[in-house]
């Protein structure tokens, strides 16, 4: 008989391609995993895996299995919610992924509210920014997340569910007192002068700002790079630097000022599930909390003249 856990290795070594980033997502060491997927394969009485250099990857077999896994996985999360929750209340865990501006804006404001809505349900949060949270998804390490449908990295397909929450405007952030406060709004060419601070390279706001700003016919000059906002944040109000930042990562409680893109930059922020995986009544009930809290309001409404990412 296959077992589950052995099955989320082999579908985990699918998605993540090596040994080691299984155990380390899994907060298993790397020995342990090579075992348990030594013993799947002599459950299975396939070969699952080959030798690739120093790597192993998935024989047709192991590819065939995995994907098979996947699906034995979420019938099996499927069946165990409606056997929790036969009386109709929304029950169980729910995995939700998300980026780092709509952790404590969106996400927590809504396990707070269903915390007292639903005290059965627990939400699991998880900081993923949009180059992650899609790979999270369809491999069944989160059950929902909150992105951004403006990311190009993900190949958005039937399979997935998108349930748009709002639009986020793009906002370049100055230092309090910078010559460039004095506007109401900010063409990106009059600060090719600038020194700017970024996200990571290869994350989205860091690709976004750079493809801005070339396309205002100047290469950025970056003095630092940060996968955290309030670092980030800190270092424009303490350094002079500049940023572009969602609005909804910006907090009021930096010497930082904000103003809007000319023309203006917004992106679209969705919720988005598989949608090969039955919904349960929690994660429709996550869902709804979230709608509720975008409609705070904390996102707006898109505009038809905006220049969306």
């Amino acid at each position: 008989m296959l077992n589950s856990g052995r099955l989320r290795l082999l579908a985990l070594l699918d998605t993540l391609g090596t040994v080691r980033a299984v155990a380390d997502t899994l907060h298993l060491s790397p020995s342990t995993v090579s075992q348990q997927l030594a013993v799947l394969e002599t459950e299975t009485r396939c070969r699952l895996m080959e030798r690739a250099g120093r790597r192993v990857r998935l024989t047709p077999a192991g590819l065939l299995l995995a994907r098979r896994g996947r699906e034995i996985l979420d019938k099996m999360a499927e069946a165990e919610a409606e056997l929790r929750a036969l009386n109709g209340e929304p029950i169980g865990i729910v995995r939700l992924g998300a980026f780092q501006s709509a952790i404590f804006t969106l996400a927590v404001p809504a396990a707070e509210r269903l915390a007292v809505t639903h005290p059965h349900l627990h939400l699991e949060l998880t900081e993923l920014e949009p180059h992650e949270s899609g790979s999270a998804l369809r491999s069944g390490e989160a059950d929902a997340i909150v992105t951004t449908t403006d990311y190009t990295g993900l190949s958005w397909g039937a399979d997935l569910d998108v349930v748009p929450l709002g639009s986020d405007p793009v906002v370049l952030v100055l230092p309090r007192g910078h010559p460039l406060a004095s506007r109401t709004s900010v063409n990106l060419a009059a600060c090719a002068e600038e020194t700017w601070a970024c996200d990571r390279p290869q994350s989205y706001m860091a690709d976004l700002t750079l493809r801005l700003c070339r396309e205002s016919g100047f290469e950025p000059r970056v003095a630092c790079r940060f996968s955290n906002y309030l670092m980030l944040l800190r270092h424009v109000g303490s350094t002079g630097s500049i940023a572009l930042l969602p609005a909804l990562a910006v907090t009021p409680d930096h010497a930082v000022v904000t103003r809007p893109l000319d023309p203006p930059v917004n992106r679209n922020v969705a919720a988005v599930l598989r949608s090969s995986t039955p919904r349960r009544a929690a994660v429709n009930a996550v869902i709804a909390a979230l709608r509720e809290r975008a409609q705070a309001p904390i996102l707006v409404e898109p505009r038809e003249d905006a220049s969306e990412p």
